[in-house]
């Protein structure tokens, strides 16, 4: 179940019939939040998936309206994790409840897992994302620092 579709009620819906076209439908919108993802990115999100990350995708009148992108691991200070990589709703259909609903199943999905919780990173100037979260009860735990080991292009 490494791509999983909800419908805006946040039930369940079958496999897509062919995965790579439901990886294409939903590109647009996952570049909304990152832009820079490679240009063959159903080939990336199907490597991905083979490597144990697991996206789901919200359907809304036949068109995805939200994206996650998650994994599980585990770790040596808080059991199983549940991280979410990438959580997105089309612009265009924002304050429809999508977010929160996709938030919500990829919640009963952590505790399905064993995951005592879910962790998610967000960018410092994504304030709306931040005031969203806040209101789904999540809190600030700590801070996640990062080196750049490569060389930055011109």
């Amino acid at each position: 179940m490494a791509l999983q579709r909800i419908d805006a009620a946040g039930a369940e819906l079958p496999p897509p019939p062919d995965r790579r076209a439901w990886l294409l439908a939903g590109e647009a919108l996952h570049r909304q939040l990152r832009p820079k993802l490679p240009a063959d990115y159903a080939g990336t999100i199907e490597r991905m998936l083979a490597e144990g990350v697991a996206m789901a995708q919200l359907v809304d009148e036949g068109a995805v309206a939200a994206i996650a992108v998650w994994r599980t691991y585990p770790t040596t200070y808080g059991g199983r994790r549940f991280e979410v990589d990438d959580l997105v709703t089309d612009e265009a259909r924002r304050s429809r409840g999508h977010g929160r609903t996709l938030l919500d199943w990829l919640e009963r999905r952590a505790l399905a897992l064993g995951c005592p919780g879910v962790g998610l990173n967000s960018s410092c100037q994504r304030e709306r994302a931040h005031r969203f979260y806040f209101r789904q009860g999540y809190r600030i735990s700590g801070f996640h620092f990062v080196k750049d080991l490569a060389p930055r292009g011109p």
